[in-house]
């Protein structure tokens, strides 16, 4: 049976959901930016993600993207809405005021239609929606996916995670299970609360795991030891494994820094430690990385790219910021190449005067002392002689 679905949202998990449902049914996705609408059905997406480009572009999908709301959703079976929720600093909290202004002229203009929350929020707040709508069709799945391998990760995924009880969840499940026509993913059923815990604890273990390899990181440094032996000598312990062990400049992104400060908030009178030492780790590993920069006294130092990973122009909450605003409070020069910055303004929490933008990468190697790069890429390989980076594997995964 051929369903209609409206995906609200053009990030990367809606444009990762809605590519992996269009084989099958008939698509619509919706954002309010005219030009993202424009170049999707021009078959052009707006993030990186090569492998989901090539699906675009090859496959024979019904699919088509429209700024108009209602048109997508008064029809649909099942609308996925896939919106950002923001972390706000001062409240500790996730901004949910455009999801749920979504949810209910959603439930308004198609109460029937099965609702799912893909955005991640707190824990509660699909429980608290479904009693303000008065309604059993608003289910929570949260989403796992990688920026860059959104739409590989959705075809593959881990394991699926529905927060719901009844017919809605029933059919939700059945819905994915077909798409990724995969009878060994486990599908698992839970309370809408629970799923959202399930979020939170999994990014948190994520960026727990990565605090871990750079405070090991840090210590090989401190004491001169190899990392990459270290490293490779504990991982290959199949309890702990080869991944998600590269050094870096510590976690950021727009997942791990956000959901792990809604976990450490939640926890209130709960014992904890463990979960604010991944804080703490992360702001310590970029004051411990300052200090290792400064004992080399560069006069001026570079930024090769504010971006989290390669392959990626996304530089939300990106770990490079706690270096940058460690460098700034003490009156460092810093110089910024990045292709994808056009403006200052662009920048998250620099003030304009404390970077300037270098766009030519000739002059920008030629200025800087040091050069801080979080992974390296084939273009500032060749100057590996200026480069500071704790990038010992190349790989994200």
């Amino acid at each position: 049976m051929q369903n209609k679905i409206s995906v609200i949202g053009m990030g990367y998990v809606g444009i990762a959901n809605a590519l992996l449902l269009a084989k099958m049914h008939e698509v619509s996705i919706v954002d309010i930016d005219l030009q993202k609408v424009n170049d999707f059905n021009n078959k052009k997406l707006p993030i990186i993600d090569l492998f989901a480009q090539s699906y675009l572009e090859d496959n024979e999908l019904n699919i088509s993207a429209t700024i108009n709301l209602h048109e997508s959703i008064k029809d649909a079976s099942f609308i996925i809405l896939a919106l950002p929720t923001n972390f706000n600093e001062q409240t500790q909290d996730f901004d949910v005021n455009v999801l749920e202004e979504i949810v209910l002229e959603t439930a308004d203009v198609n109460p029937d239609a099965i609702i799912v929350i893909k955005s991640t929020v707190n824990i509660g707040y699909t429980q608290f929606l479904k009693e303000k709508i008065n309604s059993k069709n608003l289910i929570f799945s949260p989403e796992f996916l990688r920026e860059g391998h959104a739409l590989e990760d959705n075809l593959k995924p881990s394991r699926v995670i529905i927060g719901g009880e009844g017919q809605p969840s029933i059919l939700y499940g059945e819905l994915v299970a077909k798409a990724i026509n995969n009878d060994s993913v486990s599908i698992i059923y839970m309370h809408t609360n629970a799923a959202e815990s399930v979020k939170l604890f999994s990014n948190t273990y994520l960026a727990m795991r990565v605090s871990f390899f750079n405070e090991l990181d840090s210590f090989c440094i401190d004491n001169n030891l190899n990392t990459k032996d270290i490293i490779n000598g504990v991982c290959l312990d199949k309890r702990i494994g080869q991944f998600y062990n590269n050094p870096s400049f510590g976690f950021g992104g727009y997942c791990l820094p956000k959901d792990s400060k809604q976990l450490l908030k939640r926890f209130q009178s709960t014992p904890h430690h463990l979960i604010q030492a991944v804080q703490d780790s992360n702001q310590a590993r970029a004051k411990f990385l300052v200090d290792k920069i400064l004992v080399k006294k560069p006069k001026i130092i570079g930024v090769y790219k504010l971006s989290m990973k390669q392959g990626s122009d996304n530089s939300r909450g990106a770990s490079i910021f706690n270096i940058i605003e460690e460098l700034t409070s003490r009156n460092v020069n810093i110089k910024l190449y990045d292709p994808s910055i056009k403006n200052i303004e662009k920048i998250e929490n620099v003030e304009p005067g404390e970077i300037t933008i270098i766009k030519d990468l000739k002059k920008f190697i030629e200025v800087s002392d040091l050069i801080l790069v979080n992974r390296i890429d084939d273009d500032i390989k060749p100057f590996s002689e200026k480069v500071f980076s704790r990038d010992i594997f190349s790989s994200d995964d």
